[in-house]
């Protein structure tokens, strides 16, 4: 006997919904074939089988909330028939689970391949930390194209970075399932890899995980309201309770159609919406006609992205920011007398954010608030030292992270920063590069930025901003001298950092960078 666990959710997610389960006890299933869908306030989840068997016991119930390592279900070796008590199963149940092979049936007939085999799903792999849709680019395969396992057959674009997605099995191509711009989210199929010998299909795939609900009543062997009466979670039936919607009316982006929570939150939030857009002018709420010298180009998912978080950001904290200056004559001086040394022993130049990094985490390490969040009541304080350093890029900014940089050297810190720039202006950075950030530090000055108020990056509760140097008269020691000045921007969320250590952590930075020999000897 096999149990069927509740798999990893992604960080910080640690509970999901028992959505639909796609077997009944009894069934024979295969390794690897969809047994039960999870939903979590970010994401679906499909829980696979783990061995060939029976789905023996039904554990967690549709609707039931589970944690990860619970137990949804156990598989075990047999004959695969029914128990007995399924003859007397309510008929409500045995129509539900009837729905499945009708909706699977258009697959088989469509795209079924001449050389035979065994269907093999290729699905949308884990996006990263809140990252629930991507859009598929391109597929790099076609239909009938022989593959190797673990061989790239499509990208997909998400808000952060591009995905490859890796053939699952060796074989041929046998069906794709979404088309290039479709939106696809983790775990969904989207193409279909036929074990057999190869050749070409009977069929062209179908083009869009939306074909088989497009299609008439005919073309797919189901009745009208048999189309009505698609499956539907219990998590989606309980938002579209609480939003006062029809869920057979939600428009669907999981498995086969099928609306997933998102969704709901989705459709129901849009309807809430709706009386405010119907009592404006028709024309206000329609895309205005552009005139012969203007051009309307579609936003990337990245910057649209980066526009509702920049938003959420604003919406959700209680953001605010101080000011202070810092003379750069002592770091500007340490680099002249020891850049090419420094090059030399390290093979990377020595640039100004190492500086920066390194008075940071020791200004994170006095005022720990700013480098903690807030998670509901409470807030979470951060033992490790994970800055994100944004760059940008032709496509927009990115914030790659550079970890525990309180263990790294100067030279550590210079070579990681160095590393993850290229890679964020060659397209190449990962999910796990740009995910867990404690603190965020962006570099306006490059641009030539005298000063900014930098936004937060949520969960965040602190950014710094560094702008250009110019030379500025100062007073030292009673005289009045041109000094290498750069404004110092600490932008943070007054719902956990009080003003006074906004303005002790930037003192800190300050005291830091004009006395580096001291920061850097630890003393």
């Amino acid at each position: 006997m096999t149990d069927i666990v509740v798999p990893q959710l992604g960080e910080s997610v640690t509970e999901a919904t028992v959505g639909q389960w796609l077997k009944k006890a009894g069934d024979k299933v295969s390794k690897d074939e969809v047994l039960v869908e999870l939903e979590t306030d970010k994401v679906s989840v499909e829980v696979a089988a783990t061995a060939d068997g029976t789905l023996s016991e039904i554990v967690a119930n549709e609707g039931d909330t589970v944690e990860i390592g619970a137990v949804l279900g156990r598989l075990g070796s047999g004959s695969g028939e029914a128990p007995a008590e399924e003859e007397s199963a309510p008929a409500e149940a045995k129509s539900e689970s009837a729905e499945q092979p009708k909706e699977e049936a258009p697959k088989q007939e469509t795209s079924a391949p001449s050389g035979g085999g065994d269907l093999t799903d290729v699905t949308v792999p884990p996006m990263g930390e809140s990252v629930t849709e991507g859009t598929l680019g391109e597929f790099l395969k076609k239909v009938g194209d022989k593959v190797s396992k673990d061989e790239t057959i499509a990208e997909i674009e998400t808000d952060k970075v591009a995905l490859e997605v890796p053939a699952t099995a060796d074989g041929t191509i046998a069906e794709l399932l979404v088309s290039p711009g479709d939106t696809v989210t983790p775990g969904s199929v989207i193409a279909r890899i036929s074990g057999g010998a190869g050749g070409t299909v009977a069929k062209e795939a179908r083009v869009s995980q939306g074909a088989t609900t497009s299609q008439t009543p005919a073309e797919t062997g189901q009745s009208a309201s048999g189309q009505e009466d698609r499956p539907v979670s219990p998590s989606v039936r309980r938002v579209a309770a609480e939003g006062g919607v029809n869920p057979q009316d939600i428009p669907g982006t999981g498995r086969d159609g099928r609306a997933t929570k998102a969704d709901a939150v989705d459709f129901v939030n849009k309807a809430a919406q709706a009386p405010k857009a119907e009592s404006k002018p028709q024309a206000a709420s329609a895309q205005r006609e552009i005139g012969p010298r203007e051009e309307r180009v579609k936003m990337t998912r990245l910057r649209q992205t980066i526009a509702r978080r920049l938003k959420e950001a604003q919406d959700t904290a209680a953001m605010l920011t101080t000011f202070n200056d810092v003379d750069m004559s002592a770091v500007m001086d340490l680099r002249s007398r020891y850049k090419d040394a420094f090059l030399e022993k390290h093979d990377v130049k020595l640039g100004f954010m190492g500086f920066f990094v390194k008075a940071c985490v020791n200004a994170l390490k006095e005022i720990p608030a700013v480098n903690a969040e807030i998670d509901g009541t409470d807030i979470i304080y951060k033992n490790f030292y994970d800055l994100g350093i944004a760059v940008g890029t032709d496509r927009g900014l990115v914030v790659p992270v550079v970890r525990d940089c309180d263990e790294l050297s100067l030279a550590g810190v210079e070579k990681e920063i160095g590393n993850l720039g290229r890679k964020a202006r060659d397209g190449e950075l990962s999910i796990n590069d740009m995910q867990g950030g404690t603190f965020t530090i962006t570099n306006g000055g490059v641009y030539g930025s005298l000063m900014s108020t930098p936004i937060l990056n949520p969960p965040q509760s602190g950014v710094l901003g560094m702008h250009r140097i110019e030379q500025r008269p100062v007073a030292v020691n009673g005289k009045i001298e041109l000094r290498p000045m750069m404004y110092l921007a600490l932008s943070y969320d007054h719902r956990i950092v009080d003003g006074k250590e906004a303005v002790t952590f930037l003192v800190r930075v300050k005291e830091a960078l004009e006395d580096p020999e001291r920061m850097l000897l630890d003393v």
